[in-house]
């Protein structure tokens, strides 16, 4: 282990491997939960103000974009969380100067990222939404509201890393903060651009780009003002070969892991809009309410990832089991609330985006969210195991059970919804992480095993 820093400059990072497993966990995943649902404030926003002001067909172009913009900017929040699973473990380790290379090697691989979403997302929006059978009355604002976002993806990358670099030395507050202040900017840019400016699904997407620029520039001014130890000089930029190899593992090995998942909903996409526009609309109603319900679950997994490579590089192989137990249970009293909670409140959701004229349309939309909602506890405790057992180490099960999400999402998207309609589109989410689940659970008991190992032997590497 390398040599520690004689201190650590007054800031807002925090050191998880000490104090109450779970209280440290809970109390940084909480911000951190908040900070998702902001996040996801941000498509809400963009459907609900399209909806009601541009109506249906506004809003399944904007339903239609989903899969394609969950497939690379899904890419880019996960590799971003994979970027700094090393950084993580070199704080907790508490080898500061290999903690800032590792940042480094991480600019260098987000840089990357964000030219080729650019690239490829504006030179194939079209292509692929056609390919994707979006109705013909939609396709040109779809392609507006893709190629919009896609052209501003320097933006988004450069907001998901740092938020990640930020939350990997254990604040999760302070990006929670900038979010804040972006939602609400974009929810009023938003109204102004759509509603007074008239500038349709596109004057959307230019709302939210803005917003995330204030969140990146929030983010860089906390840097130079308040965190010194993530200042990078000269030194910090000669990055290993082998440093720069393992941070484009861990993150290009999640950012596949999420780009797999989303090419799954790109398919069930397909065979959602081959039931017309009634159907894409009520799909794009249900997804908003479903992404935003599965936040908390996500935002723990995400907490986990942090936890664990903390103690992994503190060699606090205990605490990690200890951990990954307690809030296994934690998370599953909430998905079993959450399911609970949206099961009751399917009808006036789904009003916030649709109106009483759509009936058609409530009806699917509604089903969606009563089938969705019964089985959350499989989602939350794939998220706990998978990002537990990336932090450890391991890209293979993961990769493995996100190719088993691919696999049945497809079939729900090819089969299901042909065989029985639009009631396919709700199953194929349980379905896909039942399957991702098999994998990931006997991968994480072997990893256990090994801890178990590390701490009678008093190990310092796993």
């Amino acid at each position: 282990m390398a040599a520690r820093e004689e201190h650590r400059p007054r800031d807002t990072t925090q050191n998880l491997t000490e104090g109450p497993p779970t209280r440290r966990i809970i109390w940084f995943a909480v911000p951190l939960l908040l900070g998702n649902l902001f996040q996801q404030v941000y498509s809400f926003t963009d459907a609900a103000v399209v909806g009601r002001l541009l109506g249906v067909e506004a809003l399944a172009a904007v339903g239609a974009t989903g899969s394609l913009h969950f497939l690379l900017f899904g890419f880019s929040w996960a590799s971003s969380a994979g970027l700094t699973i090393p950084v993580a473990r070199a704080f907790g380790a508490g080898d500061l100067p290999l903690m800032r290379r590792f940042v480094a090697a991480g600019v260098l691989v987000s840089t990357g990222v964000a030219v080729g979403i650019a690239g490829l997302g504006t030179a194939c929006a079209r292509p692929l939404l056609k390919l994707l059978n979006t109705p013909a009355e939609i396709l040109d604002q779809a392609v507006t509201f893709l190629v919009i976002s896609f052209g501003g993806a320097a933006v988004t990358v450069a907001f998901n890393y740092l938020s990640a670099v930020i939350r990997a030395l254990g604040d999760s507050r302070t990006p929670l903060v900038f979010l804040i202040v972006a939602c609400l900017l974009n929810a009023l840019l938003v109204a102004v651009f759509v509603g007074l400016f008239h500038t349709g699904v596109g004057g959307a997407a230019a709302a939210t780009l803005v917003a995330q620029g204030v969140s990146v520039a929030l983010c860089l001014f906390l840097v130079a003002r308040s965190m010194p130890i993530l200042r990078l000089g000269r030194a910090d930029w000669h990055v290993s070969r082998a440093e720069l190899g393992e941070s484009a593992r861990t993150g290009l090995s999640m950012g596949f892991q999420m780009s797999v998942i989303a090419i799954g909903a790109v398919v069930l996409q397909y065979g959602v809009n081959g039931l017309g526009v009634d159907a894409v609309a009520a799909f794009t109603a249900g997804m908003r309410v479903d992404q935003i319900a599965a936040t908390p679950l996500t935002s723990f997994g995400v907490a986990m990832s942090t936890y664990v490579a903390q103690n992994r590089g503190a060699a606090q192989w205990r605490r990690i089991r200890i951990g990954v137990f307690r809030i296994a249970l934690v998370v599953s009293g909430i998905a079993i609330g959450l399911g609970a909670i949206i099961i009751a409140l399917a009808n006036p959701l789904v009003r916030l985006f649709v109106s009483e004229t759509e009936p058609e349309v409530l009806r699917l939309a509604r089903q969606f969210l009563l089938v969705a909602g019964v089985l959350y506890l499989i989602l939350a405790m794939l998220h706990l195991l998978r990002y537990s057992v990336q932090a450890l180490g391991l890209t293979m099960a993961p990769n493995l059970s996100a190719i088993c999400e691919l696999v049945l999402r497809s079939v729900a998207g090819l089969v299901l919804i042909r065989q029985i309609g639009f009631l396919g589109a709700p199953l194929a989410g349980p379905l896909a992480w039942t399957g991702a689940l098999i994998v990931i659970v006997p991968a994480w008991f072997m990893q256990r095993r090994r801890l178990i190992q590390k701490e009678a032997g008093g190990c310092q590497v796993l």
